[in-house]
């Protein structure tokens, strides 16, 4: 192979390819020695290495899109540290302090909204909120691909905001185990190491339609005792805040829309209490203000965001 590889002003060294095959197979074994082998992480490998070696176009926007990657595997990894195993899980106080809080009289009986819903529910709310929670991943992706053809910088901002706020859930998740309201729902307030997550309310979508969507998606959960805070409230949080920031017109208030939707559907469906909805909020806004801190005083971050840019560009 010849040391370096002219394509369009954008080079493949000897040194990049050498890298880009001992990550692939240093992701692979520690993969398999931590989480054990998935043909997921063979397609992940391939489909790194077929953008990155493709095209210039390609190789661009694979290694801008290699933050999101990061984040996938931090939260794969997470199934061989299981946070129950460094701090008790919160089942009985959580779900108190929820019912204390938010409590609803349903025939003389204080029961939470989750509950509330599991009684109350109807199957067009079930179908809508099943839509909604399906947008938690393909908007956040969509909108990053967008700000990508779009905007290079305000691209690397989005997914690096992105990538801290998970990193500051991931924390509260190990500092606070908690278990989210389908747990209380199928096995009490006794502690039992779940490794395998329920779809809990979002059941009825893959019933009504004879599929297992939400069933498939959850078998690949990193870890049952994270509800709080909840991640997937925090995420339309960050598109919304850069789809205002970018102007997209009536694009954003579709965003907005989603994030509501994401929100009701994540205590309709028993997967979040309200606590756990609005403690992903407050960890979004404060992975939001945290990393404009940072991207303005420290100036090792404006460096490397400015390397990041060229790379890409």
């Amino acid at each position: 192979m010849k040391n370096a590889i002219n394509n369009n002003s954008v080079k493949i060294t000897l040194k990049s390819a050498i890298t880009v095959s001992l990550l692939s197979a240093g992701y692979l074994l520690l993969s398999s020695f931590l989480v054990g082998y998935k043909p997921d992480q063979l397609v992940l490998v391939l489909i790194f290495n077929g953008m990155f070696y493709a095209s210039p176009g390609t190789r661009k926007f694979i290694l801008g899109f290699s933050i999101f990657i990061f984040y996938w595997v931090i939260f794969d990894y997470m199934k061989a540290f299981p946070n129950y195993n460094y701090n008790p899980v919160h089942i009985a106080d959580l779900y108190g302090f929820e019912k204390h809080l938010f409590g609803i009289n349903l025939d003389g009986k204080i029961v939470t909204p989750n509950e509330y819903f599991a009684l109350k529910g109807t199957t067009f709310l079930s179908i809508v909120t099943g839509l909604f929670y399906l947008c938690w991943i393909p908007v956040p992706l969509s909108f990053a691909t967008y700000l990508f053809f779009k905007n290079k910088r305000q691209f690397l901002y989005f997914a690096l905001t992105f990538l801290l706020v998970n990193l500051l859930g991931f924390v509260v998740y190990y500092l606070y185990p908690a278990a989210p309201p389908w747990y209380v729902q199928q096995h009490g307030f006794a502690f039992q190491p779940l490794k395998l997550a329920s779809t809990g309310g979002l059941a009825k979508f893959d019933a009504y339609f004879h599929i297992e969507l939400f069933k498939s998606i959850y078998a690949k959960g990193s870890n049952v005792f994270a509800a709080m805070p909840s991640l997937h409230s925090a995420y339309p949080v960050i598109v919304v805040y850069y789809a205002f920031k970018n102007r997209l017109g009536f694009v954003k208030y579709v965003f907005a829309l989603v994030m509501i939707g994401i929100w009701f559907t994540a205590v309709y469906a028993s997967h979040h209490y309200i606590l756990d909805v609005m403690a992903g909020i407050l960890c979004a806004t404060i992975g939001i203000s945290l990393f404009n801190l940072l991207v303005t005083k420290v100036n090792f971050i404006k460096e490397f965001i400015n390397r990041y840019e060229k790379v890409i560009q």
